[in-house]
């Protein structure tokens, strides 16, 4: 990353004690940094005289813009933002900060470094070794910190990244080019959590650099309940869209069970011994799995393996499946003889599917 054009997006919103000094900062790291730096202030009309503020600075900083806009939330700002930066100032790189002195400008260089080591997404963190968030902070502020990141990580499935929330970050433009921001439907601070999705969705490399969070000095806080409430749905829908891959693999197993009993009754009706038609119709239903999954439900990842080695992994977990469903299977058949064996057959096939989609989505089709 040789002499990239670097652009610093700041939302504000009565930040007019904060936003000079800020910008004064940051061009004085800038000396120290191998890049072509700006700053994108994107101010919501504030009120209270930010923009007159940065107007005054543009005329002294050939690297300082303005982009104005109606006050629509923190996630409307930088989509905002974003796309100006794309579109106009032809960035390469897009820099998250905000404006009221929580993030330190002397941390600048270091998350750029990441960059320039080969990441892809780089979040100035306060919850790995050498993070830290205020000690001032009340028991309730730090409750909707560490459980909002909680959120994140686990119910929308960002973990292991440990500080999901962070606003202070820098991302490589073909990271952002590749996520289609009018489909986010965020406005507020779930913005955060939604860009830290899309990106993982699309393989970024995300690395954590550690900073210490300071609590701002000058103005208030923009967070509100619906910022909260906006947060915890936007994780839950994230949750239930990213399950589209278990409902694909279910459906996979239904035609596996369909195929399965199938040809275990036909089997049957052939006069097969029903203890060799259970793991032949086992079998079948194994390769007719396999075909789907790999064609179908996980044909959208890029995963490492050749198609043969993905068949021998799928058989592998198969066969551990075979096992508990056989041995299901055979346990039944002994303490309930009179049993119809299709019943017994069905029972094996609840355990064996949910090892199939662990092991398979994780291992056999793990993303590369």
């Amino acid at each position: 990353m040789k002499n990239s054009i670097v652009v610093i997006i700041i939302p504000t919103y009565n930040e007019r004690q904060n936003i000079g000094l800020l910008i004064d900062s940051l061009q004085s790291e800038f000396g120290s940094i191998p890049h072509d730096m700006h700053i994108l202030v994107v101010d919501d009309t504030s009120p209270d005289g930010t923009a007159d503020v940065v107007r005054e600075k543009c005329s002294q900083c050939s690297n300082l813009r303005l982009l104005l806009g109606q006050k629509k939330g923190l996630g409307a700002a930088y989509i905002r933002g974003i796309k100006y930066a794309l579109d106009v100032m032809n960035a390469d790189v897009i820099m998250q900060m905000d404006a009221d002195f929580s993030h330190d400008p002397a941390d600048v260089p270091r998350l750029i470094a990441a960059l320039d080591e080969g990441a892809d997404f780089v979040i100035g963190s306060r919850y790995v070794k050498g993070g830290k968030i205020p000690d001032n902070w009340s028991l309730l502020r730090r409750m909707i910190s560490r459980w909002g990141n909680r959120c994140a990580r686990y119910i929308a499935g960002l973990n292991p990244v440990r500080d999901c929330t962070a606003g202070f970050r820098a991302i490589r433009v073909p990271v952002l080019r590749s996520i289609d921001f009018d489909n986010l439907k965020v406005q507020g601070y779930a913005f955060l959590m939604a860009l830290l999705h899309g990106a993982v969705s699309h393989n970024a490399v995300v690395r954590e650099v550690p900073v210490v969070y300071t609590e701002r000095a000058h103005g208030e806080t923009k967070l509100g309940i619906k910022d909260i409430v906006e947060f915890i749905l936007n994780a839950w829908w994230i949750r239930f869209d990213s399950s589209k891959t278990f409902i694909k693999f279910a459906i996979v197993g239904s035609s596996g069970v369909v195929v399965n009993l199938g040809a275990f009754t036909c089997l049957i009706y052939a006069g097969i011994n029903k203890y060799l038609a259970s793991p032949v119709a086992i079998e079948l239903s194994i390769i007719s799995n396999f075909m789907l999954n790999n064609y179908w439900t996980f044909a959208e990842r890029n995963t490492r393996d050749k198609f043969h080695i993905k068949g021998l992994k799928f058989n592998t977990v198969s066969l551990l499946s075979l096992c508990i469903s056989y041995s299901v299977f055979v346990g039944l058949s002994l303490l309930l003889p009179y049993m119809a064996p299709q019943i017994a057959q069905a029972a094996g096939i609840v355990p064996a599917m949910m090892i199939n989609y662990f092991l398979n989505a994780y291992w056999t089709f793990r993303k590369d």
